[in-house]
């Protein structure tokens, strides 16, 4: 055993380091305000172009249910 290391003793090992092989750099988490813009952006333009509509779609929903409860059903 002269060409060899002594063992290391159980109270001096450390655990070892995880190491990833990776091309990229890693990704770190951020806020994505680019993104939160563009939701908000469709998110306003959709209720733009929805709230004209509502009293239209109560309409039709009003006539649907009148007309449900003149009409007999075949039950």
């Amino acid at each position: 055993m002269s060409d060899a290391e002594p063992a290391a003793d159980e109270s001096t090992l450390e655990p070892v380091k995880a190491v990833y092989r990776t091309l990229g750099e890693p990704f770190r988490a951020r806020a994505d305000a680019e993104m939160d813009a563009i939701g908000w952006t469709v998110f306003l333009g959709m209720l733009i172009l929805l709230v004209p509509l509502l009293p239209f779609l109560v309409l039709v929903w009003l006539i649907t249910k009148v007309l449900d409860a003149i009409t007999p059903s075949a039950e």
